[in-house]
């Protein structure tokens, strides 16, 4: 089993950040816009280097994203910038109507997602947004699992035509996948092979799918472990070579069960191979204010309900 390793906690907001960065020095049509948020979405240092292709709209994240959209007529490829939950609920009007239904080449770039925003508590911890921006006609969806992964996507998604929804968090995280990694959209990455049960996992979750798998070893349980960085379009193909293979599922997000990963899964499984699948996700609730550890103990987002998880798919092949 190959043993991946934190090379030093990182906050993927600031892997976006640098991603931006990059960008503004090899792609002259980027531009970013900005609900006041500027700090807390990392973008300083496009900023500082490219004040003219920087807008600051202030709260108002619905103009924000018509802006967005008309910039693309001009060629320009936008990256907006602010919290999740206002990303995605507070505008999603505009999103429909104005980027998605017209197909214009918008990058949403959503930082703050999820029960890991901490202590703002379950009004700004939107843990339905994957849902909301996957059901979009034609857009991409992608929730990347750690610093260098983020900055890798942020870069990848410029070169993309059509509108994308990259989500992302607030809290320092492992950091193991590689600096210099090839980022894919629609391309799952296999993390370690296994025999038993395949965990497929997103953003946060990864990480603790991967812990979830080193316990399981221990019990003498083989865990095949997949990260799904790209929410939509799917990799069908790679789950189904893994649960033909392992025989049952185990999806891990921190998102609501309900519009998530999990039912994504569900769907290519039911169509073309059934395969007992637990769920690790949040049950059709909201959030509350506390740590970002304290909550997902909470919440059953972590290692250890994803090895009782597997040891109950197990039981039901």
């Amino acid at each position: 089993m190959k043993k991946y390793i934190d090379t030093g906690k990182k906050d993927t907001r600031s892997g976006f950040g640098a991603g931006l960065e990059e960008l503004g020095k090899t792609n002259e049509n980027v531009v970013a816009l900005c609900a006041d948020l500027i700090g807390s979405l990392k973008m300083d240092a496009f900023i500082a280097n490219h004040p003219e292709r920087f807008f600051q709209i202030g709260i108002a994240e619905a103009n924000m994203m018509g802006i967005a959209a008309g910039l693309t007529i001009g060629g320009k490829i936008p990256f907006t910038g602010t919290f999740a939950n206002f990303s995605t609920g507070r505008v999603y009007d505009q999103i429909r109507q104005s980027i998605a239904y017209s197909g214009k080449n918008v990058k949403i770039c959503a930082s703050h997602a999820g029960l890991t925003l901490g202590e703002d508590g379950a009004t700004h911890q939107i843990l339905e947004d994957i849902g909301l921006m996957k059901m979009l006609p034609g857009m991409t969806v992608i929730n990347t699992c750690d610093y260098n992964q983020t900055k890798a996507a942020t870069i990848a998604i410029a070169d993309h035509q059509g509108p994308v929804y990259l989500r992302f968090g607030r809290p320092k995280v492992a950091n193991f996948t590689a600096e210099d990694q090839k980022f894919e959209i629609g391309k799952a990455v296999l993390l370690q092979e296994g025999t038993d049960v395949t965990i497929v996992a997103t953003g946060h979750l990864v990480w603790e799918a991967l812990q979830a798998a080193e316990s399981l070893s221990e019990q003498g349980i083989s865990a095949e472990v997949i990260n799904i960085h790209t929410i939509k379009p799917l990799d069908d193909e790679a789950i189904l070579n893994s649960v033909k293979k392992t025989g049952c599922v185990v999806t891990a997000e921190e998102h609501n069960f309900l519009g998530g990963l999990g039912e994504s899964v569900s769907r290519v499984l039911t169509k073309n191979h059934p395969t007992p699948q637990e769920f690790i996700a949040t049950n059709d609730t909201f959030g509350e204010s506390g740590t970002p550890a304290q909550l997902m103990e909470k919440y059953g987002l972590n290692a250890e309900a994803i090895v009782k998880a597997s040891q109950k798919a197990i039981q039901r092949k």
